[in-house]
């Protein structure tokens, strides 16, 4: 067995140890590319994967957005908005690289479709409109990008519009995202006459066919006119390079005239250490510049095997744990999105970091500490999927039939065990009420949206203790729209809604104590407890600090958890207005035990009563959501749209100069915006549009908090 692993082993990029690799794998590890797209709404992600998939031969006809035929884009609710709403994973084969892409949603209310993929990626591609620039949610997706440290290119569409400009985009790039943000390529033409654009690394123009659906381009030489300014790019080019990689620079020191293969190579090195985000540019609608950028994909963003080792703790000892991607490793991969099947039942997306996963293996779930068997394993495209009998390490794939795995969890093999890193998503903003229109459709109800809470992390289903109603809490009023939909047309089910409710939390402004004993006879034995504690601030957006301070003397370690999770479920509901408590550290300090009548439900009792005293002497308030608003309005519409925000509470934080539009920037409540989208619509004819996403919470207004308290 040693001479055939030694015979299959591949070495990695870097060639400091061997990397095993199956025989079994459709392309090596070091041909395959799993990346995403992400970018603000309509700048075109679903319009370039559509001619990617075309291009690579995975489509034999291009769907468009506007017409509601992308592959995509599957979803019935998708196809009638014309937006993605949630991640689509595909597979295709390009120049011989395997090529794994996730198209992402632009909409902040299916932010966590970003989220849950950016964690599982190795590359991205940051679309950006050549009108619009960087938008509110192209910043938040890269900011997404740069947390989880995945290298990026950046793709600047829509060259062909009128207003689009190739160079203010890259300004505001470089202002708003990175200053390493630079072009690979330059555009030859702007709005309807942009016709090729100019390749820096080969110095070589490359002209548009414009009939044959973009197959066609010819390389031709740089035009005249704009040789002068092509070289002066190239010169920058080089330069910006040398100064972030050594041997980039120690070429450039032997000839300023670098050969193409030699920056193409110090292009990929700084791409891959972040240290350079290039620019490509052109028409996904008119199928310009597509082609060349999957060229890019390929020459620029990283293998499975250029990514560092992925992190994750043993769910016994929580010492910390790697794992390489290695066929033979361990298996380790991450459930990162379940939906569920109405023929197949639950089906989950992973990406398997090492080892191998195989039909019929049986696969351990550290959360659940339980084990499933591996029945069924798919490649997917879409809505699509086709069977497959292993997915290898560094891949995405689709596996069918399991039950005890949710989005985060970890597939390992239960004699060497490991966590990995969960996602973390953002909390839901917005509730709604919910309930069937008949009696009988109760339980039907119920099993529809826990199964939609199986899909959506973001979704959060809660019972109102005073009406006993179903809440639906999401991250905007589209979210819960389409989850509503989905009821009606994946499940039958018409209900009926309550206005959708602002997600309000409580917080303290001062300091607490409590003191409490709590001293009963139940079920005729004494229950006794003690539990002493004090609370204080943190600062805005720290979540909340449970610490236990005293010694084992005071109160026994037996009863140290229960009097944790007492104080944990007791920020979560509240005390002013049973609104969760966030940004409060509470320390117990003190009390006492009696080594006879002392139980764990008795300290309960005592910190759940402590913890509410004590909230209640520290200056409780309510907190409610600030939503960052970006409204594109025409000039004449502005006088307008400036009085209505500032009706709504809003404040203006800028207003910028577009090129066909004003660009307003304000902090708005989310209270206060319910109806927004009906209303600038009717303030400026359907003209202008605007975007919104969570910011921060800030305490309410003196009239809306005696509101709150009284309901």
């Amino acid at each position: 067995m040693e001479a055939t692993l030694s015979d299959i082993a591949t070495k990695k990029a870097s060639g400091d140890r061997d990397r095993r690799e199956a025989p079994g794998r459709i392309r090596p590890m070091s041909k395959v590319r799993n990346i995403g797209i992400v970018a603000h709404i309509d700048a075109g992600k679903t319009t370039i994967s559509e001619r990617m998939l075309y291009y690579a031969g995975r489509l034999h006809r291009m769907g468009e957005v506007h017409e509601g035929t992308t592959a995509m884009d599957w979803m019935p609710q998708e196809r009638e908005r014309g937006i993605t709403i949630t991640s689509a994973a595909t597979t295709f084969f390009w120049n011989d690289f395997q090529v794994n892409l996730i198209d992402t949603p632009g909409h902040v209310d299916f932010t966590a479709e970003v989220e849950r993929s950016l964690r599982v990626l190795d590359g991205a591609i940051g679309v950006f409109c050549g009108v619009g620039g960087v938008q509110s949610q192209s910043e938040t997706v890269w900011h997404q990008a740069e947390r989880y440290k995945v290298p990026r290119i950046a793709f600047i569409n829509k060259l062909d519009r009128l207003g689009a400009s190739f160079d203010r985009v890259i300004n505001q790039m470089r202002e708003r995202l990175s200053p390493n943000v630079i072009p690979v390529q330059l555009p030859i033409g702007s709005e309807d006459g942009f016709k090729g654009l100019i390749d820096l690394v080969e110095l070589k123009a490359v002209m548009f066919d414009e009939d044959g659906l973009g197959k066609n381009s010819q390389v031709v030489d740089i035009p005249s006119d704009l040789a002068a300014s092509a070289e002066r790019a190239r010169a920058e080019l080089v330069e910006f390079i040398a100064e972030r990689d050594e041997n980039m620079l120690e070429a450039y020191l032997k000839n300023s005239d670098v050969p193409a293969d030699v920056l193409r190579s110090g292009i990929r090195r700084a791409t891959l250490k972040t240290s350079l985000f290039p620019v490509f540019c052109g028409a996904a609608l008119r199928n310009k510049g597509v082609q060349r950028l999957l060229d890019a994909v390929v020459a620029y963003l990283p293998s499975p095997a250029d990514v560092a080792d992925v992190e994750g703790y043993h769910p016994k000892t929580n010492d910390i744990e790697k794992r390489r991607a290695d066929d033979f490793e361990p298996l380790a991969a991450l459930a990162f999105k379940v939906a569920v099947d109405p023929y197949v039942g639950s089906v989950i997306s992973v990406r398997v970091y090492s080892g191998s996963l195989k039909k019929g293996q049986n696969v351990f779930n550290p959360r659940t500490l339980k084990r499933e068997r591996i029945t069924r394993l798919f490649q997917a495209h879409a809505d699509e999927r086709v069977e497959t009998d292993e997915i290898f390490a560094g891949e995405i794939g689709v596996v069918a039939g399991l039950k005890g795995f949710t989005t985060g969890d970890t597939l390992c093999v239960e004699n060497r065990p490991v966590a990995l890193n969960k996602i973390v998503f953002p909390d839901p903003v917005v509730s709604m009420a919910i309930e069937p229109k008949t009696q009988a459709d109760r339980e039907k109800l119920a099993a529809a949206l826990s199964a939609l809470e199986s899909e959506d992390p973001t979704l959060a289903l809660t019972t109102d203790p005073d009406t006993g109603q179903t809440l639906m809490k999401g991250m905007g009023e589209l979210h819960l729209e389409v989850l509503q939909n989905r009821l009606a047309s994946e499940f039958n089910l018409k209900c009926n809604t309550g206005r959708p409710m602002v997600a309000y939390r409580e917080t303290i402004r001062g300091e607490g104590a409590g003191d409490v004993v709590f001293d009963r006879e139940i079920g005729g034995r004494r229950q006794f407890g003690h539990v002493v504690l004090t609370v204080a601030p943190l600062d805005r957006a720290k979540g909340n600090s449970v610490q236990i301070e005293v010694r084992e003397n005071v109160i026994p370690r037996e009863f140290h958890e229960g009097i944790r999770q007492a104080i944990v479920d007791g920020l979560a509901t509240g005390v002013i207005g049973n609104y969760p408590l966030v940004d409060v550290t509470v320390r117990v300090t003190g009390g006492s035990w009696d080594d006879i009548s002392s139980t764990e439900m008795a300290y309960r009792s005592a910190a759940t009563v402590a913890l509410r005293d004590a909230v209640r002497c520290a200056d409780p308030v309510y907190l409610e959501p600030i939503m960052k608003l970006e409204i594109a309005s025409p000039t004449e519409y502005l006088g307008d749209v400036l009085s209505d925000l500032s009706s709504r509470g809003g404040r203006v934080k800028e207003i910028l100069n577009g090129e066909v539009a004003q660009i307003i920037m304000a902090m708005v409540p989310l209270s206060k915006l319910f109806g927004y989208a009906t209303a600038i619509r009717s303030l400026s004819k359907g003209r202008a549009s605007y975007t919104m996403e969570p910011h921060s919470l800030e305490i309410v207004p003196e009239p809306l908090a005696e509101q709150l308290q009284n309901r």
